[in-house]
């Protein structure tokens, strides 16, 4: 599989300097005290203050009329009530461990903050979606929610290669009812997005914005080689989240969940105004299985593959102005399985001046232009699922079937 080009994913956890995309786990930060100064003698008035000049007859600026503020009034009221409905359910994760072990030192007994997140109830069984980065390299968690209370929660499961996780407490506050996700079977551009959480440890924090962008891609899980696999599908958004937002929810206006707050595009460490979100149709599909198993297996084809441009169509002579070059296929892959033929020259795609591999031009009919339409379609597939692929083969149309297997957890290449 072909390495893709990522922006550089930055776990504030880790407390590196800030990178171009930043997952979301707060830490406490300490607030610097004012200094000390010596203070200045007050005076004493010696004798009464003077009455005040009336300088106006003016009154007071009225206020604005019912019928101009009618609409603003009306957002205001859907804002309140939502809060009010969907904040209960949200809640804030802290995640602690053991001290890591360092050669040649003994190591305090006492346990160590590890993460500060975001999360929401998802259930009446007290499951608690959140991000694996929120969760990761913790082995205990507690959990507050809106009313204060604080309770021990247990991990059910996560997922790396879609950035989410399970936890579950034994207990709930009295009347808290879990969020609905939303059923839409697309999220638009433009529609409003509303985010809650805990950005800094801030309890149940609102920010309003609207979805910016759609199947967007962000690195996931890394690949014994360098490179990574991507999460895609992913929500931008304007709403400010922050270190701390991760793993709350983004909703739209009926108080759904359309997405799980996961990431930010960043050069300073905090928000600047593209954030990301795992989409609600991933989290319908990934949470069962971390309930049920405690692990998801994502599917892969088992290619490295390029997109055709204008430049390359011209300089390998292809006939076709759009598809994806399987330049090397995985031994044992389903794409070998399936009789897929990777270019048998080492194609260098900056160099070359021909091309001996297959072409993906479509799977399920569906078109492959690009890296994202492949990851993106065959993101919404399960393990032994079968798909039709179209290819172009020495300048005429094949059709294979392929069985889709699971993605091994360390691939020898990256992509799908």
């Amino acid at each position: 599989m072909r390495v893709l080009p990522f922006l550089l994913v930055i776990l504030l956890l880790a407390a590196c300097s800030p990178g171009d995309i930043a997952t979301m786990v707060n830490r406490p930060t300490a607030i610097p005290r004012a200094t000390t100064q010596q203070a200045l003698p007050i005076p004493t008035p010696s004798g009464p203050r003077p009455t005040a000049q009336v300088l106006t007859d003016s009154a007071p600026v009225p206020t604005l009329e019912p019928e101009l503020t009618s609409a603003m009034n009306a957002q205001q009221r859907l804002l309140v009530e939502l809060y009010r409905r969907a904040s209960p359910a949200v809640v804030s994760i802290e995640g602690s461990g053991a001290h890591p072990p360092i050669d040649g030192m003994d190591m305090p007994d006492g346990r160590l903050p590890v993460s500060q997140g975001s999360g929401f109830l998802i259930d009446q069984q007290g499951h608690i979606v959140t991000n694996n980065h929120v969760v990761e390299g913790a082995d205990s968690f507690t959990v507050t929610f809106a009313d204060g209370s604080i309770v021990p929660a247990a991990l059910v499961g996560s997922d790396e290669g879609s950035d989410l996780a399970v936890l579950r407490v034994e207990a709930l506050p009295l009347a808290t009812a879990p969020l609905r996700l939303s059923q839409q079977a697309a999220v638009e551009v433009g529609q409003t997005a509303i985010a809650i959480g805990n950005p800094f440890g801030l309890q149940n924090t609102l920010t309003v914005g609207v979805v910016s962008g759609i199947g967007r891609d962000i690195r996931g899980p890394s690949s014994p080689n360098g490179g990574s696999f991507a999460i895609p599908n992913i929500i931008q958004t304007d709403a400010a989240i922050n270190p701390g937002n991760s793993g709350g929810p983004l909703l739209n206006i009926y108080g759904e969940v359309i997405g799980v707050n996961t990431a930010i595009s960043t050069d300073s460490g905090t928000f600047e105004g593209v954030g990301y979100a795992v989409p609600a149709s991933s989290v319908a599909r990934v949470v069962p299985e971390l309930i049920r198993v405690g692990v998801y297996q994502h599917v892969w084809l088992g290619v490295s593959m390029e997109q055709i441009t204008p430049q390359l169509r011209e300089q390998l002579g292809l006939s076709t102005a759009q598809g994806l070059l399987v330049l090397n296929v995985v031994p044992d892959g389903p794409a070998a399985d399936a009789g897929i033929r990777a270019d048998d020259l080492g194609t260098n795609p900056a160099t070359a001046t021909r091309f001996s591999g297959d072409i993906i031009t479509s799977i399920d009919d569906q078109a492959m232009v690009g890296p994202n339409d492949l990851r993106s379609y065959l993101d919404t597939k399960q393990v032994g699922d079968t798909v039709t692929l179209t290819l172009l083969r020495d300048g005429a149309q094949v059709t294979l079937p392929l069985v889709l297997e699971a993605r091994p957890s360390a691939s020898p290449a990256a992509g799908r």
